[in-house]
Parts: C-alpha cells; sequence; structure tokens
C-alpha cells in the first residue's frame, strides 16, 4: 500500500538511494525540502546541477575541485617534494584538517581488492608513477588500516622502492580497520609524525 503521492514517493526514494540515507532519514529529508522556500530548493537543486558539471579530477593529485589545480596543489607554500598518497578526498581532507601537513597529496580513488576484482590498474597508480618522475623526495602511504589499505600499501611500496625515493607508511594511531574520514586530527597528526619507512 502506498502511503503518499507518486513525486513524494519519487523524492524519497532518489533520497535513499543516496550512501548513508535510510529510509527514514530519506522521508525526513523528502518533507524538509517540500517545507521549503521554493526558492530554497531551487538553488539547492541549481548547487547540485552546478557541483556535478564543474567539479573534475585535479589535473595533479587527482582530488576533486572546479578549478585545474586544486587549493593544495596550486599553493606555492607547499612542499611539492613529498607526496602523501591516500584512498579518496575525504582522507585528503581528514589530514588537511590537521593543519600540519605541508606536502602534497596523490588520491587513488580506490585501493586494491582481489575480492571485489579491483586490481592495481583499477586505482590511480600509474598516474602516482608518472608524478614520480619528477623531484620527489618521500613517498608517505595513508591508506586505510583495512586489508585493502594494507594491501595498496604493500604494492605502492614495491613500485616506488626501486625508484630511489623514500618510501613510507603512517604510524599506529590510526586503528586497524577504521577509515581516516573519521578519524580526528590529533589521532591522524600522531599517526603522520609517526610513520615508519618500509
Amino acid at each position: 500500500m502506498e502511503y503518499y503521492s507518486s513525486q513524494i514517493s519519487q523524492l524519497i526514494e532518489q533520497l535513499s538511494s543516496l550512501p548513508g540515507i535510510g529510509a527514514k532519514t530519506a522521508q525526513r529529508l523528502a518533507f524538509h525540502i517540500i517545507d521549503m522556500p521554493k526558492e530554497r530548493v531551487e538553488k539547492l537543486a541549481d548547487t547540485m546541477v552546478k557541483a556535478r558539471s564543474t567539479i573534475r579530477y585535479c589535473r595533479q593529485c587527482l582530488t576533486l575541485t572546479d578549478r585545474e589545480l586544486c587549493p593544495v596543489c596550486g599553493n606555492p607554500k607547499r612542499n611539492q617534494k613529498v607526496i602523501m598518497v591516500v584512498e579518496n578526498p575525504r582522507d585528503m581532507t581528514a589530514y588537511e584538517k590537521t593543519g600540519k601537513y605541508e606536502g602534497v597529496y596523490h588520491v587513488l580513488h580506490g585501493a586494491i581488492s582481489p575480492m571485489l576484482g579491483i586490481g592495481p590498474a583499477d586505482i590511480r597508480l600509474k598516474e602516482l608513477m608518472h608524478r614520480l618522475e619528477k623531484d620527489v623526495d618521500e613517498v608517505i602511504i595513508a591508506t586505510n588500516s583495512s586489508l585493502e589499505g594494507e594491501t595498496t600499501a604493500m604494492y605502492i611500496s614495491k613500485l616506488v622502492k626501486p625508484t630511489g625515493i623514500k618510501v613510507t607508511r603512517i604510524a599506529s594511531g590510526v586503528p586497524v580497520g577504521g577509515d581516516l574520514e573519521y578519524i580526528d586530527e590529533v589521532t591522524l597528526l600522531r599517526a603522520l609524525e609517526g610513520r615508519v619507512e618500509l
């Protein structure tokens, strides 16, 4: 039995298809949107459409940006010789919140996971190796402490070591199985400062 008109049901269905949004939250959001002034709804929809059409990958680190270079890569004060490798843009943001890391990033957009059929060619490793042809002193591997993250870290280490570039891994402080985006800044900072060479 349907409780709502087709338009409301469609709105709830679309909202519940978003990650982390269950049926009850989608229903709550749908009614909130319906109660919003029309101008605010139009602005929200317009902002989403503009973001989808203008946001792209940074030419250098592959994070999401609306410019050719993201604010980190475009900052001349950042140390271009130290590259921190992260799984996704949210992990990069987590480290940026510490305000202590002065290098640049490389976003893989995933991790190696044979169980899910994700191999080295499915993440941005080729672009990382291309970046390492320039003057780079250190690669910090800051993948998650999951099985996939550890597998990816070991694979990157084996790729980078023959180049003579120093390879380090973030230290403990990040719980095993934890995602970087949910960890507080102090823990992330301790993990960064206590990194070890692989």
